[in-house]
């Protein structure tokens, strides 16, 4: 299955989207890679850390999402969604200074 350039277009999109802190970007991105929509590839990992980013955020549904993803991972997994979170959330920290 290739990936069309709609659909890199669609998740470089809701990246950029997301970067400039659109929280329902967050949550599309959840979306995407939870599911490999959108031409995203399956990541449960970047699956957890987007909805875990768009419930901090207080996206409503996205802890739901992020507990339904976080059953099919192993605590490394979610350890390192974790951490990949932070990392995101840290950046925009630097970039806001």
């Amino acid at each position: 299955m290739s990936v069309t350039p709609e659909a890199d277009l669609l998740v470089a999109t809701c990246l950029a989207a997301a970067s400039a802190g659109e929280i329902s970007a967050y949550f599309d991105l959840g979306v995407a890679y939870s599911t490999g929509s959108h031409g995203a590839p399956v990541d449960l990992v970047e699956a957890h850390k987007w909805f875990n980013l768009a419930a901090v955020a207080g996206y409503e549904d996205a802890a739901q999402c992020r507990a339904d993803v976080a059953e099919e991972m192993t605590a490394r997994e979610i350890a390192e969604a974790q951490r990949r979170a932070r990392e995101w959330i840290a950046a925009g920290s630097r970039a806001a200074a």
